[in-house]
């Protein structure tokens, strides 16, 4: 089986330092920063994974990785100083999403146990304190740098003092505005979904079959089927409410929950475990199917609407208030949103498929034919669309740029704080390097006293 390079990359952080001390490395602590050491070890699996995943590392690795590691140790220290802490749910979270990331690159939990050739609460185990190191050494980071507000002004400044030949070329951009709606699912159907999901739920609870088996064949939540429908451990504020009442009401883990609908489709849910406020759970989601008449119907509504907006009866904005069951853009004149830069443009590929097949041929200000849209929850939408504004491949301006160019600003302002942070607490803080680092080119030489 081929696994792919960002699965030895994480393979290599859970080696253990026993594995450095069969005759190749004898641990040690070579470097302290306040009350933290740093163990040879942790440089060997950190140059293991840098390794693993072909990371460049510009200078020499034993002295760059090292310094990168006490530079996480110097937020740590400072963390616990000031009484800086990550929540234990939000650890466990990150721990989850892992073993997750593990299973869908796999292929399974039992692939993933003998691959590491260990337990996956094991697993969890060694993960946990790496993972609450790297949440602790962020929240202290946000700490230095989360006061100082970008203003209009600052950005201006830094436009103006850019290198010509610096400043950033923008691709092409569009604006889209979408009205969707759901056509009607038919009593028929939903009465199918509910019958199969209550045939499964017998199944189930007789011991004639497992959940996680009949979640991998027949769940259409296909992100968590591949895990015998594990969602891992959630919060009851990251479910929809429907879901997370069920969930969060379950107390035995061999019965199965009664059918739940949600904006997604119909469920049965099977209790895993539950952490404090967070519930491991399994589920099956089901997707009612629209039918060809219902859809026709909605393609004709929507076809009406279109004509009505462009003959100026009604603004496509108001239509939007009216007809949208859009959740995500009918509060927001039905202006999609970049889910990568929380923007309202996008480069044509970065739309939706079906979407960005429309929109490529519209002009400025047209409004399309109706079409259907798979939401990325897998429900089929009607959809007309409108072409609001398409900006051309430009320099950058802050004008029409201007909240690129305020993250540009934000990170040379993080940059400078952190900077000047790192520099003060060198020369305020317990240091001690073994000698064999002594002649390493640092990026910050305060580490050498």
């Amino acid at each position: 089986m081929k696994i792919k390079s960002a699965i030895l990359a994480v393979a290599a952080l859970l080696i253990s330092a026993a594995s450095f001390s069969k005759g190749k490395v004898i641990d040690q602590v070579v470097w302290v920063v306040g009350n933290e050491p740093i163990l040879q070890s942790e440089i060997e699996t950190e140059i293991l994974r840098h390794k693993y995943e072909k990371i460049n590392i510009d200078g020499d690795p034993r002295c760059v990785i090292p310094e990168q590691i006490a530079l996480q140790k110097l937020f740590i220290a400072q963390a616990k100083i000031d009484s800086v802490t990550v929540s234990e749910s939000a650890v466990d979270q990150q721990v989850e999403g892992r073993i997750k990331y593990f299973i869908q690159r796999i292929g399974s939990r039992e692939k993933v146990e003998e691959y590491f050739g260990k337990p996956i609460d094991k697993m969890k185990e060694e993960m946990r304190r790496t993972v609450q190191e790297q949440m602790l050494a962020q929240e202290m980071q946000q700490k230095i740098t989360g006061d100082y507000k970008i203003t209009p002004a600052d950005v201006k400044r830094f436009y103006n003092k850019m290198p010509k030949d610096s400043i950033p070329n923008i691709p092409e951009q569009v604006e889209v505005q979408i009205i969707a709606i759901t056509p009607e699912v038919t009593p028929v159907e939903i009465e199918r979904v509910k019958s199969r999901l209550r045939e499964f739920k017998e199944k189930i609870e007789s011991g004639e079959s497992q959940f996680s088996t009949m979640a991998i064949l027949y769940s259409e939540d296909r992100g968590s089927a591949m895990q015998g429908g594990e969602l891992g451990f959630m919060a009851k504020g990251r479910l929809v409410p429907e879901f997370a009442n069920v969930a969060f009401a379950l107390y035995d883990p061999t019965k199965v929950s009664r059918i739940v609908e949600t904006e997604f489709g119909f469920h049965i849910i099977q209790l895993i475990e539950r952490k404090n406020d967070q519930v491991n759970c399994r589920h099956i989601l089901l997707i009612p199917k629209v039918d060809e008449k219902q859809k026709s119907l909605a393609m004709a509504k929507l076809d009406s609407l279109a004509s009505e907006i462009r003959s100026e009866h009604i603004s496509f904005s108001d239509a939007v208030q009216r007809y949208s069951e859009d959740k995500d853009t009918r509060e927001n004149e039905g202006l999609m949103v970049n889910t990568e830069n929380l923007s309202n443009k996008f480069q044509i590929q970065e739309l939706p498929g079906e979407v960005a097949k429309v929109v490529y041929s519209l002009s400025i200000g047209e409004i399309s034919k109706p079409f259907t849209y798979t939401t990325p929850a897998g429900k089929e939408m009607v959809c007309i669309v409108k072409l609001k504004s398409k900006t051309k491949a430009h320099k950058a301006t802050p004008e029409e740029d201007f909240n690129m160019l305020k993250n540009l600003v934000t990170a040379k302002s993080n940059k400078e704080a952190l900077d000047k942070w790192i520099k003060e607490k060198q020369s305020e803080m317990f240091i001690h390097v073994n000698p064999e680092y002594k002649n390493c080119d640092f990026q910050y030489p305060g580490w050498i006293k």
